[in-house]
């Protein structure tokens, strides 16, 4: 797999002019609302184009390279859907802001078997061939990237086990530290000294969303679900699945019709609120106290 990424550009009118032509302007431009980390936009252009934006300052520019690649990731596939990627770039001009360009998606009409659907075309995703993805070693990216605003480390590893300690819970422990006392991190030492006695190796790799709860899961424009906001690695399907779970779940024929891939390995009920530490951690360096009762009561579970 070769992930093609879409251009750079110096600022946003270099963009649509290179994108639709020089006789081609914004029309009109409207904030649609959602998310913590963007601004974003609907823009209209003079030629009837619709175009999706999101805008940040220019230091967070990063976060919209980074989501480029996840995203050209996830559509390299070919099994699942996600906004195409025009481009993104920084524009000193207006107030010297990044930003990134997306296909606009009009999305209202669900097909009939939307999320069995999903479930088969999520699993092709996680079979899909990674090698491509991830430089010497066998879990990981290529890249670092953001979970959220938070940055992820993918540095490679040829065990998951591993690279699950040392690129996920290590580095939020490690951030989060000022919220633990001296028996926490005695707890937290030996839940990190024993993961090889909750999580297993996966039977092969697998491209994740890396972030995939509900509000990352769109209606296409083609009535199917489409991904989008993606955090990418290579690791254990399970820790997709298991993210699903954290913030209200997926209709039961979801679950149904993936636990029918065999990708789902026995034990996965043992293993997810495991996996699941990671992004409540996350949230916890993120947002704030609120998120540690639950962190606590996981270190606490597998002890």
């Amino acid at each position: 797999m070769e992930v093609i990424v879409q251009p750079q550009f110096a600022s946003l009118d270099d963009a649509l002019f290179s994108l639709f032509g020089s006789s081609v302007r914004i029309k009109s431009t409207h904030r649609i609302a959602g998310g913590d980390i963007n601004q974003a936009y609907g823009l209209e252009l003079t030629d009837g184009t619709r175009v999706f934006m999101k805008m940040n300052s220019r230091k967070n520019a990063s976060f919209f390279s980074a989501e480029a690649v996840g995203l050209a990731a996830v559509a390299d596939t070919g099994v699942i859907g996600t906004p195409k990627v025009l481009g993104s770039g920084v524009d000193e001009a207006k107030d010297d802001c990044s930003f990134l360009l997306l296909e606009f998606i009009e999305g209202n009409k669900r097909i009939s078997d939307y999320w069995g659907m999903f479930a088969r075309q999520l699993a092709a995703m996680h079979k899909a061939e990674t090698s491509a993805l991830v430089n010497n070693g066998t879990y990981g990216f290529f890249c670092d990237n953001f979970i959220g605003s938070g940055k992820q480390k993918n540095t490679a590893h040829e065990s998951w086990i591993q690279f699950f300690r040392d690129c996920r819970l290590e580095p939020q422990f490690r951030k989060a530290a000022d919220y633990f006392g001296t028996e926490d991190f005695r707890r937290i030492g030996r839940l990190l000294d024993h993961l090889e006695d909750i999580l297993v190796e996966p039977e092969y790799p697998s491209l994740l969303h890396g972030d995939l709860w509900s509000g990352n899961v769109i209606t296409g424009n083609d009535g199917r679900v489409w991904l989008i906001d993606p955090a990418v690695y290579v690791g254990c399907a399970e820790a997709d699945i298991a993210m699903t779970e954290l913030f209200g779940g997926f209709p039961p024929q979801f679950y149904d019709i993936y636990k029918e891939t065999g990708l789902l390995l026995p034990g996965y009920g043992r293993r997810k609120n495991l996996y699941n530490l990671y992004h409540l951690l996350n949230h916890l360096n993120l947002f704030g106290r609120s998120y540690l009762p639950a962190v606590g009561q996981i270190v606490r579970e597998y002890q």
